[in-house]
């Protein structure tokens, strides 16, 4: 073999066999391909397939989505750096002078980028050095060098969420949502300035009624009732201008602020529908409930209240600030010398404020994870009589609440009267300073009296800026947690072309299929042909991976290695919408939504006609339970179908499968949680469902597979035997030892009722 055959061999071994030739055009003389790593999100966050490739001088890259190849040759400081955010990995190349290039991939490819990052160092550093390479025994973390596992998808260190606590920043990212309304936002800022301007006319006309009128009327002189109609006049239309100003800036905030909180909660809860099961099986129901509910309703408030408050004090501090200094710089002085004191402990309380607000908000979703527990399992919890412990339960979520809302007052008791304790002390000043220089006769009378009352003005308004801390940061973590749930981007992404999935002939081919859970490799090098039609019965032990094969073949989760085809297609090629409209599912414990039976039949076909609707629930061997209801189609069925048997649920839930006419058919322990009778009712509409449609059956009692075309047996996450009953048993393998320990569990079961009779 020549020197250049061997080149192209060690190329072959280590990229797809899909970019092969494309590679190999960008390749020089001599040059070979030692690793490569195939990014699966382009800019856009869309599914779609690009490479990176590391050679021994440089590392060669095609971005996804682009036709044109990109090399970086090795030089000193250059390195790769991998980090996770929302959801998704980051890949960046960098060096001395900054970010040369970056690139995205779902959390899925994390093991083989940690690999490709020990390889790009290994061949950097050997280029460099012009040392010999040597292979490491073992993969490290590219970010803290702690040992990776084979089987580990990341490493267990660098893996842990770090809580990055809020900031007020935060708050800046809701003009995504209020830029829409910013006409109405000008509009009230301008009253704003109006209605503020006005407040601060009365004050002023303070000192010249008392040097002008009152004073002079003291010294015996006569009061001139023009004057004083005109000052009243004044002091009464500022007022009324201020109110009716006030007024019509109020109401225009509200409402703007009422449609961003909408807006918030819409988007909000419009992305938590799109991110993958993976994202809900770690988060808390009643946690998800307090973000999108309290917490956008907290920030609503601020933006309708306490920023206003705070936009309108801190105008009317700068015009106060400038009146004063227009009558007596000195007096100016005295009066803002607590500004500095008081801004130096709000700064110093507000990172305090900060987190233990934020502690306050995750406690508080602590109860409401209690009530999302308990309320929808209150059958269960009455079943085994759990009343008190439930009760006791919640106190302790509420009493922790309260324990951390204390040790937070603690700080806030002592900020606001310390602000209010600095007002004071200010106020004296004033008054001291003020009468010497009236001693002096520096200033008038009314001039002092005029400075007192814009000086109440001022620290009242200092006061209340000194109270907007404490909702400011409120507000910040209850934005920040909506933002967390904004930022997630989905593991399972749309591809950036579609192709149209409009006829399904229903062929399911799962190419060497590989899928990690965290840091647990759960199926491995799964290789499977289903043809269109054909019903296939997945058994094995609990925890052998049937589940977690079905979840990826409907894409609640993506493939780490391999592909899943339907008819011919990576599923990942089509939207997930169209691809999934075509299958149905029918889980263990069907779950019905509350409202009527008719409207959960056609959950997945909304516009479903009444006469289509009642087909399906004949089909089902449901029609006759449904019409013995006290309203028939139209009864209630109670929050999570409470007001029905198991069977029935199962029967509805079978009913809203075949009301879509799916192409594929999941059956996921279909049977298992029913009594004989009633499997035999479930039995024949299951019979009526997989008529001519490819079934993939899940069961652990093997009796219910008795018309599958072939049984595929699962252990540990691999494919370990294929065939019909018949063969499979004849081969005493893992399926005729799965049987035989079912069948004694049978007999054990039946044996007391034997000796009873």
């Amino acid at each position: 073999m020549t020197m250049k055959q061997a080149n192209e061999v060690s190329t072959l071994t280590i990229l797809p066999e899909a970019w092969r030739e494309s590679v190999a055009t960008q390749l020089t003389a001599g040059e070979v391909a030692v690793a490569s790593f195939e990014i699966d999100l382009d800019a856009q966050l869309n599914f779609r397939k690009g490479l990176l490739v590391i050679t021994g001088s440089r590392l060669i890259t095609r971005a996804p989505g682009e036709n044109k190849w990109h090399s970086w040759y090795y030089r000193n400081e250059m390195e790769l750096i991998h980090y996770d955010h929302a959801g998704i990995g980051h890949l960046q190349l960098v060096d001395r002078e900054g970010l040369l290039a970056r690139w995205r991939f779902t959390l899925a490819q994390n093991l083989v980028v940690a690999r490709f990052i020990d390889q790009f160092k290994m061949h950097s550093h050997s280029q460099l050095s012009g040392q010999n390479l040597i292979e490491p025994d073992q993969l490290s973390c590219p970010s803290c060098k702690a040992p990776i596992e084979p089987d580990q998808n990341a490493c267990l260190i660098c893996a842990k969420v770090l809580h990055t606590p809020p900031s007020t920043r935060t708050l800046f990212r809701l003009w995504r949502f209020a830029k829409p309304y910013r006409f109405l936002l000008f509009v009230g800022f301008v009253l704003m300035l109006l209605g503020t301007a006005a407040g601060l006319i009365p004050p002023y006309l303070t000192g010249p009624i008392l040097d002008k009128i009152l004073i002079p009327y003291q010294e015996t002189r006569q009061i001139d009732s023009g004057l004083v109609v005109l000052y009243l006049a004044g002091f009464f239309g500022s007022a009324f201008l201020a109110w009716f100003l006030n007024w019509i800036r109020t109401y225009i905030l509200a409402l703007v602020s009422d449609r961003i909180g909408s807006d918030l909660r819409t988007a909000t809860y419009q992305h938590l529908m799109k991110l993958p099961l993976g994202y809900f099986g770690g988060k808390r129901t009643g946690d998800l409930m307090a973000r999108i509910g309290s917490g956008t309703d907290r920030i609503c408030v601020f933006l309708s209240l306490h920023l206003l408050d705070f936009a309108t004090d801190m105008v009317m501090l700068v015009m106060i600030a400038i009146f004063l200094m227009k009558e007596n710089m000195m007096l100016a002085a005295v009066t803002l010398a607590p500004l500095p004191f008081i801004g130096w402990m709000i700064h110093l309380v507000r990172d305090r404020l900060r987190h233990g607000f934020e502690k306050i908000d995750r406690v508080w979703g602590e109860v409401t994870n209690v009530l999302a527990d308990t309320i929808p399992g209150i059958r269960v919890v009455k079943a085994f009589a759990q009343e008190q412990r439930e009760a006791q339960r919640f106190h302790a979520a509420n009493k922790h609440h309260l324990l951390v809302s204390d040790r937070l007052n603690k700080v806030w008791a002592l900020f606001s009267p310390s602000v209010a304790f600095l007002t004071d002390i200010g106020m004296l000043v004033v008054w001291a300073f003020g009468i010497w220089q009236i001693s002096e006769g520096a200033i008038s009378v009314g001039v002092l009296v005029s400075f007192v009352a814009l000086m109440g003005r001022f620290y009242g308004r200092l006061d209340s800026m000194s109270r907007i801390v404490s909702v400011t940061q409120k507000s910040a973590s209850a934005a920040k947690r909506v933002f967390d749930i904004l930022d997630h981007i989905s593991s399972v992404p749309e591809p950036a072309n579609p192709i149209k999935l409009s006829q399904v002939e229903g062929q399911l081919e799962l190419r060497q299929v590989g899928f990690r859970y965290g840091n647990r490799s759960v199926n491995r090098d799964i290789s499977l042909i289903i043809k269109p039609g054909e019903m296939i019965g997945l058994v094995g032990h609990s925890g052998s991976g049937k589940s977690t094969l079905v979840n990826l073949i409907c894409r609640f989760y993506d493939v780490a290695e391999g592909a899943i085809l339907l008819d011919g297609v990576d599923i990942r090629s089509f939207r997930i919408s169209d691809y999934r409209r075509h299958i149905g599912l029918v889980l263990q414990e069907p779950f019905l939504f509350f409202g009527s039976i008719a409207d959960n039949i056609a959950y997945g076909k909304p516009n479903a006609t009444r006469h289509q609707i009642m087909d399906a629930a004949r089909a089902a061997h449901a029609h006759e339970f449904i019409l013995r209801l006290p309203q028939g189609y139209d009864s209630m069925v109670g929050e999570r179908g409470q007001a029905l048997s198991g069977g029935e649920r199962q029967r509805i839930s079978i009913a809203r499968a075949l009301l879509i006419d799916p192409r594929i058919l999941i059956l996921d322990e279909a049977t298992s949680s029913v009594d004989s009778e009633t499997e035999k009712e479930i039995q024949k509409a299951l019979d009526n469902l997989v008529k001519g449609r490819t079934t993939i059956a899940i069961a652990h009692r093997l009796s219910t597979l008795n018309k599958a075309d072939r049984l595929v047996v699962m252990d540990r996450g691999e494919i370990v035997e294929v065939g019909k009953h018949e063969v499979l048993m004849a081969q005493h393998g893992a399926y005729y030892r799965l049987y035989q320990a079912q069948a004694r569990n049978a007999a054990m079961l039946v044996e007391p009722s034997e000796e009873i009779t």
